[in-house]
């Protein structure tokens, strides 16, 4: 593999650095260069039958530069890189600069996709920009004529997205924290890092001289996640040295409580019927109640609050005479009874 030298440069007074590529030769033999920790993650989520090809979404950052380059080592000419741009910050430009030239590098072909992930009134940043990222780089893998995409969330961004459903007061779907891999606009994303700590990445990335961006919106501690980052996570090191083991596994506990609850929500709307018919939904526990209605609310697109199932939960006990009326707002929308029958209607905005 070519090494990479890196020189440091300042992208605006209140930003971090961009290490920029100045190409040389350089062999690294075995003995010298440490083992990519991002190739155990690859080789434990795909020990046989492998996608190809397949995208991998690559920022820049110390975390997708180690799977970029694990993967391109591990299915040379397989591999295909997209990196999103966001147009969020400044130095989004400059990212875009240090993506193309270690990708000419290494031989590996790359897309730029530019995305407006600009938040409405009332949205999440962060939120609008996930949402943004997944939409784009599904199209452009489809684009590609790739299936599959890997994503570079390591065992430190599990660890605060539990944290995060932790402190909303999140149910099994929040606790079960982000999934090794999900469908999306009709590709396969998968996340082989997820057991893997962020240092082992950036230390092995620094020991090659390796070059990567850090976003300097990471370091905004006006985001929780931030917060988290920087204030948390070095506390729960000291106390308890193996928390990242140990919460990837509660999150994998989580999330397979939260399959089983899947299955059962599904035979018990098969039950009850589509829409649920108000009777066949009292013979339920309350528990199943509300585990069918969320079921059935998210086939409609619609996630209700705990104080909107709540309510909701109230009035079906509370449904005994027909002339009981429900009309009860629901995420985007209400619920309404109509006969025997629930229904759910979508505000005309969120068509």
């Amino acid at each position: 593999m070519t090494g990479c030298r890196a020189m440091a440069v300042l992208l605006t007074p209140k930003l971090t650095s961009v290490n920029k590529i100045r190409p040389q030769r350089m062999g690294v033999d075995a003995s010298v260069n440490p083992v990519n920790p991002a190739l155990a993650g690859i080789d434990a989520l795909f020990p046989a039958v492998t996608p190809l090809p397949l995208g991998v979404a690559y920022s820049g950052g110390a975390d997708s530069t180690a799977l970029l380059l694990a993967a391109a080592a591990r299915w040379p000419g397989q591999v295909q890189a997209i990196h999103i741009h966001h147009g969020l910050q400044a130095a989004a430009d400059d990212f875009v600069g240090v993506c193309e030239s270690l990708c000419a590098q290494v031989g590996v072909p790359l897309r730029i996709v530019r995305v407006d992930a600009r938040h409405a009134s009332g949205e999440s940043p962060e939120d609008a920009a996930r949402r943004a990222r997944y939409a784009a780089l599904a199209a452009a893998a489809v684009v590609q004529g790739l299936k599959d995409v890997l994503l570079g969330q390591h065992a430190d961004d599990q660890v605060e997205t539990l944290l995060l459903a932790l402190s909303r007061g999140a149910g099994l779907p929040g606790l079960s924290a982000m999934p090794v891999q999900f469908e999306r606009g009709g590709v396969m994303f998968y996340r082989p890092l997820l057991q893997t700590p962020s240092i082992a990445l950036r230390q092995w990335l620094v020991q090659l001289q390796i070059p990567f961006v850090d976003d300097p919106s990471n370091t905004d501690e006006r985001y929780t996640r931030n917060r988290i980052r920087a204030r948390l996570l070095p506390v729960l090191a000291q106390a308890f040295p193996q928390f990242r083991a140990t919460f990837a596994r509660s999150a994998r506990h989580a999330a397979q409580a939260q399959s089983v609850l899947v299955e059962v929500a599904a035979q018990d709307l098969a039950a009850i019927g589509t829409p649920p018919a108000i009777k066949a939904l009292q013979a339920l526990s309350v528990p199943r109640q509300a585990n069918v209605l969320r079921h059935w609310l998210l086939q409609q697109h619609a996630t209700p609050s705990t104080a909107q199932l709540d309510q909701l939960l109230h009035q079906i006990a509370a449904c005994n005479t027909r002339g009981h009326q429900i009309h009860l707002k629901v995420a985007q929308g209400h619920v309404t009874r109509l006969g025997q029958h629930l229904h759910f209607r979508a505000a005309a905005s969120a068509r």
